[in-house]
């Protein structure tokens, strides 16, 4: 299957219409977010996302921290032209590589954690920077002009902003064409509709790149009982995935599964063309080569209108299935 490729903004970059998500390929010194992590095994899922067509990697210096880009420069070694590499700033993280928690978008550390992401990841160019969180303390512009100055000195292709606001969007593209905007996204989150924000980036002509788009595993099928997660897994912080949503919010996964069953797809195939028939970029996170084949497939999945409206009215936009994130998190979201 020759997988379709779609422009990521208008300023020339080509991509994949799915992405690669690598976060839970290392774990977090903070929490076990999703498993034990298997290097070897990461390894080889990049590569195979590859052969499949599927080059697009999607990291971060939060992750880990830096294992995650460290990880990539390993699986990319030889290769890196062959690679689009998006990996995103904004977490403080200090000299002695702690994250502070704070979020820093000011000139001097975009510059400084762009350097350590290069080392990261042994490369000389970044395809996609995306500044993670917005930075409430420094204004939008002075962060997009200092990446802009970055896209000057060829360090990075293609500049990229995560959970903002239409306000902030157009403050940034006004400074530095935005080439893509990602955030939570999938059957389960569709507040970047609900705010206009999506509307906001088809008229500026920027791209949507949704992550999380199984619901953090809900869609996967995985998850039955909140006893399915590790003790420690971060998720069990989060209200969706808490008594006063769980249940129902399995009731939604099951009448998805039904409908994917008519289909002879997975709940996560369908869940994933529904993306791509909107012209969104998903990443999906995946460790594991027997996961990332069934993702990918979902790429030539054709959906009609009858199908999507099917879909939408099981979950119709606006149901309330629990927050994406604990409250403190919800606060840093623009």
């Amino acid at each position: 299957m020759e997988i379709k490729k779609i422009k990521l903004g208008n300023q020339g970059l080509i991509v994949p219409v799915m992405g690669l998500g690598c976060m839970g390929m290392t774990g977090f010194e903070e929490a076990d977010m999703y498993g034990k992590a298997d290097e070897k095994e990461a390894i080889a899922t990049i590569h195979r996302s590859r052969e499949l067509g599927v080059n697009f990697l999607d990291t971060a210096d939060l992750y880990g921290p830096l294992k995650n880009e460290q990880l990539i420069a390993k699986a990319i070694d030889g290769h890196r032209n062959d690679y689009i590499i998006a990996t995103k700033f904004g977490w403080e993280i200090d000299d002695n590589n702690k994250v502070t928690w704070a979020i820093n978008g000011q000139k001097k550390y975009v510059k400084k954690a762009l350097e350590r992401s290069l080392k990261n990841l042994k490369t000389d160019y970044i395809d996609l920077y995306y500044l993670h969180r917005l930075d409430r303390n420094t204004p939008i512009e002075e962060t997009v002009e200092a990446m802009s100055e970055l896209v000057k000195e060829g360090k990075i292709g293609h500049i990229g902003l995560s959970e903002v606001s239409s306000e902030t969007i157009k403050k940034a593209h006004a400074i530095h064409p935005i080439s893509a905007v990602q955030s939570e996204y999938s059957l389960f989150e569709r507040t970047v509709e609900e705010r206009g924000i999506l509307q906001t980036l088809e008229e500026l002509e920027i791209s949507f790149v949704a992550y999380s788009p199984l619901g953090r595993g809900f869609l996967s099928g995985q998850i039955r009982t909140i006893d399915d997660l590790p003790t420690n897994d971060f998720r069990r912080s989060i209200p969706r995935f808490q008594e006063a949503y769980f249940h129902k919010n399995i009731e939604l996964v099951e009448a998805i599964e039904a409908m994917a069953a008519d289909k002879n797809i997975t709940a996560t195939q369908l869940a994933l063309a529904w993306i791509m028939n909107k012209g969104i970029i998903p990443i999906p996170g995946t460790k594991r080569r027997k996961y990332l084949d069934q993702n990918i497939a979902a790429a030539a999945i054709h959906l009609s209108e009858s199908d999507v409206s099917k879909l939408e009215g099981i979950i119709p936009l606006g149901t309330d299935t629990g927050s994406a994130y604990d409250e403190f998190s919800m606060g840093l979201i623009d």
